[in-house]
């Protein structure tokens, strides 16, 4: 059988090639009673503000776009379109509008998951929570996965790697208060302590990425072994003690500009004006497959 690609979205789903597995109700309605929600549905929280008004717009317009769902016995399973149904009892209706589809297990969990990757419904967390799931209970690797979802592989690593962070920072993320971006330099940060105590300090001053890069940078050098290891190689390890190269802001820019662009820690060190070595850090085999995809782009 043929792997359908989903990243272009539902209508790559539903559209024209999908006619022999798609069919409606005689009146394309159904009582809301017989709609049962989808229990892999992997968004878990809803903007009541946002409910509120689409719940306005269905009161005066009602269901413009049918719930897709799948039969299931005398009962149909909600597969997309979980705000318009929420909005849909709100506003008091007892019908709506769906259309029936023929899926498996598998092709519900995804059609899901693009719905609301594609709209931007759902947090960071809930992506990667609903990409490992996919992943253990069907056994795929990053790279199927990816193929199906229409994503890149990385994407999908860079998601599931945000679950080993320390539940108070994924919990951070899941509420806003850091971005993806602060999450991926603090998965940096082995010691889950250490991540949570950054992740406050991030929050506390109001740090932008890019500070938060430098801070992390300072905590990492500021007398750490890696910071003494740098500075016997850039020495060379001469009895004479000959101090580091001191490193130019364009060399400093383009350290900055690659540890954003790989999303790990990045250092160069000179061990003479026109000598040194790149030094990459990765925290998993995953994150380093990751790194050399990157660099051989």
């Amino acid at each position: 059988m043929e792997t359908k690609r989903l990243g272009r979205g539902l209508n790559a789903l539903l559209g024209d090639g999908a006619a022999e597995t798609v069919a409606t109700t005689p009146n394309g309605e159904v009582p809301l009673e017989r709609i049962q929600r989808n229990p892999n549905q992997p968004r878990k929280s809803f903007d009541p503000d946002e409910l509120a008004s689409l719940s306005a717009s269905v009161r005066t317009h009602g269901i413009l776009q049918p719930l897709v769902v799948r039969q299931v016995g005398e009962t149909f399973e909600l597969i997309a379109g979980e705000r318009r149904l929420r909005a849909a009892q709100e506003a008091g209706l007892t019908r709506v509008p769906i259309r029936i589809v023929d899926f498996n297990d598998q092709e519900v969990l995804e059609a899901a998951l693009v719905e609301n990757i594609q709209r931007q419904d759902l947090n960071p967390i809930e992506k990667a929570q609903g990409f490992k799931e996919h992943l253990d209970r069907f056994g795929l690797n990053h790279e199927q996965l990816a193929q199906r979802l229409g994503l890149a592989r990385s994407t999908i690593t860079n998601l599931v790697n945000l679950l080993e962070l320390a539940q108070e920072v994924q919990d951070a993320l899941r509420m806003g208060q850091i971005s993806e971006a602060h999450a991926k330099l603090l998965k940096g940060i082995k010691a889950q302590d250490k991540q949570i105590a950054t992740y406050k300090q991030i929050v506390a001053m109001g740090l932008s990425v890019k500070a938060t890069e430098a801070m992390i940078r300072e905590q990492r050098d500021g007398g750490g072994a890696k910071a003494s290891e740098g500075s016997s190689r850039s020495s060379g390890g001469s009895s004479g003690g000959s101090s580091t190269v001191e490193k130019t802001a364009h060399v400093k820019s383009i350290e900055d500009e690659l540890r954003q662009r790989l999303a790990t820690g990045f250092a160069i060190r000179l061990s003479a004006k026109d000598k040194g070595e790149f030094v990459i850090d990765f925290a998993s085999n995953d994150d380093f497959e990751r790194i050399l995809e990157q660099l051989r782009k």
